[in-house]
């Protein structure tokens, strides 16, 4: 009985997400579009994670960076970040065109119907150059800008200038530095209480997803479906095990597939990276992550790291390639098809369906295609926008053990925080010069 009460307290929040997921695809199956009746309660659900995800990004950045009392951990979680970043998005990236280089996403015969049924207007942001996208990612002409979810990298950026801004003021911000910290507390505990209406929200939400997409895909866009399912499941299994024994061999696997699949679930349910935030780092600490590393990881991970929209990119792309028939042997283009796949999926935001037009024009306009196509992209995006999340929120925390492993070396696993702690105490004690007597 020990044993079952254990297994129940470790996964008793991932049963009750699994059996909500089954009864809401259940419901989507046999209602279908009338399931569409229970999707508020979804959205309350979703709009109740929404409300905190500002408070809960500012405040964890600006604690992680202020309260850091060893500028060369700080420093060195930053750069190993970015390093992860980079090598785990080209290797996402090269993975989906793999997956792709060989497969015929749309059949010949299907091209002209397909541009006929989704042609369509174009965003008002089109005439928009790369660089005034990317300054319009990272800022905002106004304040009030900062407290909307659509703004999130904006935020964060605002969050690393407070928490480095907090640092140089030194005892001076110490009383704003506990407010913040009770404040943070607070928002943790706003998400606890959040999470026991999860199962009803997530099995509701759900339901209407399944019961609008799950029998009006055309074939086209079920080959692309399946085809990417496949390649996600492929992903999550092979590549996060390996990730997970890089970062602490055999014991790194065991932690990761204990802790990893609430916020698996969560993302299959909600289709919402930022929803998975609180999750994922709590995740990340029952797997022995440090807070600072987790926190600052995870948070940045979810706006600037995304496995499953740099393979959903490739496949975006490539089935404009087969569309219009584009010729792939010229590595030129092969290397202008990995290059749009990595700049696109960067401009992604962590919000549900709908949120990469961004995205999505910087495919069209990059590889040169009509901006007719941008509805096709739209579609695509909503038949992978799953599994798609559920990489994008996986490999945040994946992204977090590799840190660690950087940061706090190979026994970062069995290590205490207090030992990482004083270790970099000891390696930031400036040392004492001597000098010898005569």
């Amino acid at each position: 009985m020990t044993k079952v009460k254990k297994f129940l307290k470790n996964y008793k929040t991932m049963l009750l997400l699994i059996l909500a997921m089954v009864v809401g695809a259940i419901c989507g199956l046999i209602f279908k579009e009338d399931a569409m009746v229970v999707k508020p309660l979804g959205d309350l659900f979703l709009n109740l994670m929404f409300v905190i995800i500002v408070p809960l990004v500012f405040l964890t950045i600006s604690l992680a960076v202020a309260k850091v009392k060893h500028p060369k951990r700080l420093g060195k979680i930053m750069v190993s970040t970015v390093v992860v970043f980079l090598v785990t998005s080209v290797i996402a990236v090269l993975v989906g065109f793999a997956s792709t280089y060989f497969v015929d996403l749309v059949d010949a015969g299907d091209n002209s119907a397909i541009k006929e049924l989704f042609d369509g207007e174009v965003a008002s942001d089109t005439d928009l150059n790369f660089l005034e996208r990317t300054v319009q990612l990272i800022s905002v002409d106004d304040f009030t800008g900062l407290l909307s979810k659509e703004n999130v990298v904006a935020l964060l950026v605002c969050a690393l200038i407070v928490g480095f801004a907090m640092r140089m003021s030194g005892e001076k911000a110490d009383p704003l530095l506990r407010v913040m910290e009770s404040a943070h507390s607070v928002v943790f505990n706003f998400i606890k209480i959040t999470m026991y209406y999860a199962p009803i929200g997530i099995g509701c939400y759900f339901a209407s997803y399944v019961g609008t997409f799950g029998t009006s895909i055309a074939a086209g866009f079920l080959r692309v479906t399946i085809l990417y399912a496949l390649v996600a499941l492929g992903y999550y299994v092979i590549m996060y095990s390996l990730y997970a024994f890089i970062s602490g061999g055999r014991k790194g696997v065991k932690v990761w597939w204990k802790n990893i699949l609430p916020s698996t679930f969560t993302a299959l349910a909600t289709c919402s990276s930022a929803a998975c935030i609180p999750i994922n780092i709590d995740s990340a600490k029952k797997m022995n992550v440090s807070e600072d590393v987790a926190d600052t990881t995870i948070s940045l991970a979810t706006n600037l790291h995304q496995d499953g929209s740099m393979i959903g990119s490739v496949f975006k792309i490539m089935f404009l390639v087969c569309l219009f028939g584009t010729n792939i042997s010229d590595p030129g283009t092969v290397a202008q098809i990995l290059i749009t796949a990595l700049v696109a999926s960067v401009l992604i935001s962590a919000v549900p369906i709908g949120g990469g037009t961004i995205s999505e024009m910087v495919i069209i306009s990059m590889m040169g295609y009509p901006v007719a196509a941008l509805p096709v992209l739209t579609m695509i995006a909503t038949v992978i926008d799953a599994p798609a999340t559920a990489l994008n929120a996986v490999g945040d925390t994946s992204c977090s053990l590799l840190v660690s492993r950087v940061v706090d070396g190979k026994e970062w696993v069995d290590a205490k925080h207090e030992d990482k702690v004083i270790e970099a105490e000891i390696k930031e004690k400036p040392k004492k010069k001597t000098t010898k007597k005569k």
